[in-house]
């Protein structure tokens, strides 16, 4: 069925007004260089925690193209990325590609599998998650990611509310002290702390694990933890000493943070998109613009302000392929 050609042209014109975009010529460059944004936008966030925190662990989540000049395993390594992170994070990369606990098709896995090594080969470690739930295949997450390098964690739902009841240990279990991404093993990823019902019936859980590092989130029931709660979390259940990471997303905004503005929903500020339609709550953002990064970073209001005032010990970034969006 063919579009009659007004109709076409007032589409096109309405997405570009609801998204504030302007036409570009397809000969042309697009005027923004999305990817360079997100990499300029990672680099600032790090130097701003690392100069306030030194030491402080940057794990962006995904994009993984960002790494070289290109995206291609063949392109120019974009060294002061590679300078400004300490590990990069990777879903999906043997388990939960398509669907939940069925393997991911192998020309993707390959796919990725090359791009994290440009990681492995840098010295910056590769925290992979994967979504299945029958122990067979959490087994053989778990040996896939150990046989490339890979620090790994076998989610048994994309919901990442829970601590897994297989295997009843975490794989590769030790008594050492964590002080480095590096050092870790394994890795517990707990963003939504949704079953639990108080900020003491997370940490007891957690502090009965014994779990290298943990990906958590700032907030349980809109209350932040505090930094003796985070020390408490620091500790694994045979006294080794574990990492404790912050959650944030940084290429969406999220309208249960405390910097969500209700006026939002009337009326936008010019930063902010659409929703995201497998994430309610979820909102695009040109990530790229300073009221958005002000958000993030760089002053005493700032979102990661209130995480290294916590006492967390890095920040795991999501939504780094957010430039895939606008390209």
């Amino acid at each position: 069925m063919k579009i009659p050609y007004l109709k076409c042209g007032l589409l096109l014109a309405l997405c570009s007004l609801s998204f504030g975009f302007t036409k570009e010529d397809p000969t042309q460059k697009p005027s923004i260089d999305y990817r360079q944004e997100m990499r300029n936008f990672v680099i600032g966030l790090s130097r701003y925690a690392k100069a306030a925190h030194p030491g402080f662990i940057v794990i962006p989540q995904n994009g993984q193209e960002l790494i070289t000049r290109n995206g291609e395993n063949d392109g120019g390594l974009q060294t002061d990325y590679v300078k400004a992170i300490d590990a990069t994070g990777r879903e999906d990369m043997f388990f939960g590609y398509n669907h939940d606990d069925v393997a991911t098709p192998k020309k993707e896995k390959t796919y990725l599998v090359r791009l994290c090594a440009i990681f492995t080969r840098n010295h910056l470690p590769v925290l992979a998650t994967d979504y299945c739930s029958t122990p067979e295949k959490m087994d053989a997450a778990y040996a896939q990611n150990a046989a490339n390098g890979f620090i790994s964690f076998a989610a048994d739902n994309r919901n990442l509310n829970d601590i897994p009841r297989y295997p009843k240990m975490p794989f590769r279990e030790n008594t050492d002290n964590i002080t480095a991404i590096a050092q870790a093993k394994n890795y517990l990823y707990l963003i939504n702390p949704e079953k639990f019902k108080t900020k003491q019936d997370f940490i007891q859980a957690v502090a009965a694990t014994n779990y290298d590092a943990l990906v958590m989130d700032l907030y349980l029931n809109d209350e932040p933890f505090t930094r003796d709660e985070i020390a408490r979390l620091q500790v694994k259940k045979n006294g080794g000493k574990r990492l404790v990471i912050c959650y944030m997303s940084i290429g969406e905004a999220e309208d249960y943070r405390p910097y969500w503005k209700a006026e939002w929903k009337l009326k936008k500020p010019d930063w902010l998109l659409t929703e995201n339609p497998d994430w309610k709550g979820n909102f695009k953002v040109k990530y790229w613009q300073k009221n958005w990064q002000d958000i993030i970073y760089g002053n005493d209001a700032s979102y990661l302000k209130k995480i290294l005032n916590a006492g967390f010990e890095g920040v795991y970034l999501d939504i780094i392929d957010g430039f895939e969006y606008f390209e």
